[in-house]
C-alpha cells in the first residue's frame, strides 16, 4: 500500500503531517509539501530531499498520485481545490493515517485529552530499549530519536491518538490507552456528552482479545461503555487498579518515586527523571501497556529513568543571568496549567513568571473563567497576544477578559502586545532565582529563546 507513489502534502509542516510525510519518504515514495511558513519542520524534511513550497503550487497537485491535507488549512486553498477538480486521490490527514496504520501488526494508540504525547514517548523509550523496532508517530520532538517520528519494521506502531473532529475514529488499533478525557475542543465536540461518545465508539473499534488501558481514576472514563470482549488492564493511585502506585516521594528537585504494584503484588520501583504528579499516572500507563507485551520489567524501570521528556513539555530550556530558570509547556487547557503551575511550584525559586498565550479564540471563550482561576495562582502573568490557529475571532473575546479576571486576586499581571516587549519587561523586572515558564501550544516558546539569546 502508498508503494512508489508522488504524494504531496498540504499543510506538510504540521507536527503530525510532517513525521507521515517522513515515514512514507522513508518508504521509498515521492514526497513534496506547501506549508505556510518556513518552520522547523519545513527546514528539516528540506534537508531530506523534501521538495516544500512556502504557500501554494497547484503544479505539485498535478504531479501527484495521493494528495493529503490537514484540516487547519481552510477549504478555499488552491491546491486543495486543484485536488478536487481533478479527481485526486484525496485523503485528510487522520483518514490517511488509518491507512497507515493497517499495514502493522500491532497498533498502539495513546489517546486522552491530556498526555498523549508524554505517554507516546515513554512507551517508545521502553519499546525501544527492549529491541522491538517500532515505528513511532509522536506529537513532540523525543530526544532519544530527535525527531517526532521514527521508522522502525511493520510489527509495531506506536501513535498518538487525537480525539479532535473524532481523527482517531478512524484508525485501525490493536491496543488503546485512554489516559483521561476532559472538556475541550468544544468548537467541535460542545459538550463532554459528545466527548465521552466518541472516546466510547474508539474503544469499540478494538477487536477480541485486543489491549485496552484506563485510568481507574478519571471518572469521566469509566463512565464510558467498556467493551466486554478485550483485555483489560486499569490503572490508577486512589482506587484499587491493575496497576498502583504507592508509597510517592520526590527529591529535591520534585522528580517523583513510587512503588508499583500489580494486582495487588509488589511489581517494581519507579524513579522518574520529570517533574509532576500527573506524570506518574503517564508512567502507569506505560507500565500497563508494557505488561501486556511482556516486556521484561529491568527495562521497563531503566527506560522510565531514561526518559527525560519530550520538547515543550515543561521542558528546561537554559538559564537567564545564570541562576534564573527558563522553561516552555505546551499546555493549552486549564487542567493542563494547572499540572505546569504544580511543576513550578514543585521548584525552589524566588518568584515565578507565567507567560500565557491562549490558543484559539474558543477555547479562550469556552475556558476564560478556569483560565483566570489557575493563572492567578501563578506569583507574576503576563498575557500574550491570542494565538488563532485555524479561527478568525468571532467570539468577542480579547486578552483583557483575562486581565481583568485576575486583576482582583493578583495585580501581578498585565497584557503585553508583542514577544519583543515581553522580552523587554522581563529583563527590566526579573530577580535573581526567579523562574519563568511560556505556556501554550503556539509559538509562545520564542520568548524563551529571545530572552535565552539576550543574555
Amino acid at each position: 500500500m502508498f508503494e512508489n507513489k508522488i504524494i504531496h502534502f498540504i499543510g506538510i509542516g504540521g507536527i503530525s503531517m510532517s513525521g507521515i510525510a517522513e515515514i512514507m519518504h522513508s518508504k521509498g515514495n515521492t514526497i513534496t509539501g506547501s506549508d505556510a511558513s518556513l518552520s522547523k519542520n519545513v527546514q528539516a524534511l528540506i534537508k531530506k530531499g523534501i521538495k516544500v513550497v512556502i504557500g501554494e503550487d497547484t503544479t505539485l497537485v498535478k504531479n501527484a498520485d495521493i494528495v493529503v491535507y490537514t484540516n487547519a488549512i481552510s477549504s478555499d486553498n488552491k491546491e486543495l481545490m486543484e485536488a478536487k477538480v481533478l479527481n485526486k486521490e484525496l485523503y485528510d490527514r487522520a483518514q490517511f493515517l488509518g491507512l497507515l496504520t493497517k499495514t502493522y501488526e500491532n497498533v498502539i494508540c495513546i489517546s486522552g485529552t491530556h498526555g498523549k504525547s508524554t505517554t507516546t514517548g515513554m512507551i517508545s523509550t521502553i519499546f525501544l530499549n527492549a529491541k522491538k523496532n517500532p515505528t513511532i508517530q509522536i506529537g513532540a520532538i523525543l530526544p532519544k530519536i530527535n525527531a517526532n517520528y521514527y521508522v522502525g519494521d511493520t510489527e509495531y506502531f506506536i501513535m498518538e491518538a487525537c480525539e479532535y473532529k473524532n481523527s482517531f475514529l478512524s484508525f485501525y488499533p490493536t491496543s488503546e490507552i485512554i489516559l483521561n478525557i476532559d472538556n475541550d475542543h468544544l468548537d467541535y465536540f460542545k459538550n463532554i456528552d459528545n466527548i465521552k461518545n466518541s472516546f466510547t465508539k474508539f474503544m469499540h473499534l478494538l477487536n477480541n482479545n485486543n489491549y485496552l488501558v484506563l485510568n481507574k481514576d478519571d471518572e469521566n472514563t469509566m463512565s464510558l461503555d467498556i467493551p466486554k470482549n478485550i483485555k483489560l488492564l486499569t490503572y490508577g493511585i486512589n482506587n484499587d487498579a491493575n496497576i498502583k502506585a504507592v508509597n510517592i516521594t520526590y527529591d529535591t528537585f520534585g522528580h517523583p518515586s513510587f512503588d508499583v504494584y500489580y494486582n495487588n503484588e509488589f511489581y517494581l520501583k519507579i524513579d522518574l527523571n520529570i517533574l509532576g504528579y500527573h506524570n506518574i499516572y503517564n508512567a502507569l500507563a506505560s507500565i500497563a501497556m508494557s505488561i501486556f507485551y511482556d516486556i521484561d520489567k529491568e527495562i521497563i524501570r531503566s527506560s522510565l529513568k531514561e526518559y527525560s521528556g519530550v520538547e515543550r513539555r515543561f521542558e528546561l530550556l537554559g538559564k537567564y543571568r545564570d541562576n534564573i530558570l527558563v522553561y516552555d509547556d505546551y499546555a493549552h487547557h486549564p487542567t493542563e496549567i494547572e499540572t505546569t503551575l504544580n511543576s513550578a511550584k514543585n521548584i525552589k525559586c524566588h518568584q515565578n513568571w507565567a507567560i500565557f498565550q491562549s490558543h484559539t479564540f474558543s477555547r479562550t471563550k469556552d475556558h476564560l473563567q478556569e483560565f483566570a482561576d489557575i493563572l492567578k495562582k501563578f506569583d507574576n502573568i503576563i498575557i500574550a497576544p491570542i494565538y488563532p490557529a485555524r479561527e478568525v475571532n468571532t467570539y468577542n473575546v480579547k486578552e483583557n477578559d483575562l486581565v481583568d479576571l485576575i486583576k482582583p486576586s493578583n495585580p501581578n499581571i498585565c497584557y503585553i502586545s508583542s514577544f519583543d516587549n515581553i522580552v523587554s519587561f522581563l529583563k527590566d523586572n526579573l530577580r535573581d532565582n526567579d523562574l519563568v515558564v511560556t505556556i501554550g501550544a503556539g509559538p509562545i516558546n520564542e520568548v524563551d529563546l529571545k530572552l535565552l539569546s539576550s543574555t
